[in-house]
């Protein structure tokens, strides 16, 4: 993708499937310059770290955060160009179980990601959405709707900075 040349990436929920495939496959492709895997599971980065590591793969790094706790996003997000939005509470069982935890993650973490991009200046965000959120019959499906709108309401936000959400 040329859309990822020249380009520093961070994916948040990066050790998860799809962040870890999406890691992988811009590493393939060799043309970013920087790869961030964002993640609050320090095992998991153990484990990618193993897989992918800095000696053999020098453009990624791995920082530890959750999407919940601003400031430490806000600081991951300096100097990316594209943030590529994969973290979530995703299975039902647990939303429904841990309510809180859900929306603290899914609809307060979405909101921290639109701040720390605008205040960062980063140019694109791509968040991850679910055919749960086209007509929710559970938390997690309406978390996901409320993150999906926030989204692309984000793109009335963002001022002279033109972040470009979706």
């Amino acid at each position: 993708m040329q859309e990822f040349k020249n380009k520093s990436i961070l994916v948040t929920g990066g050790t998860g499937s799809f962040g870890k495939e999406c890691v992988r496959n811009i590493l393939k492709q060799n043309k970013a310059n920087r790869v961030v895997v964002f993640s609050r599971d320090e095992q998991k980065q153990y484990e990618m770290s193993k897989q992918f590591p800095e000696t053999k793969y020098p453009k990624i790094r791995y920082f530890l955060g959750d999407i919940r706790d601003y400031t430490r996003l806000e600081l991951a997000c300096s100097g990316i160009d594209i943030i590529i939005h994969a973290a979530a509470i995703k299975i039902v069982s647990s939303a429904e179980y841990n309510p809180t935890e859900c929306i603290l993650t899914n609809i307060i973490g979405a909101q921290n990601i639109i701040q720390a991009s605008i205040k960062n200046n980063v140019k694109k965000v791509i968040a991850l959405s679910t055919d749960k959120a086209a007509n929710p019959i559970n938390l997690y499906g309406a978390t996901k709707l409320c993150s999906d709108k926030l989204f692309v309401a984000a793109n009335n936000l963002s001022g002279k900075v033109k972040t470009k959400f979706s």
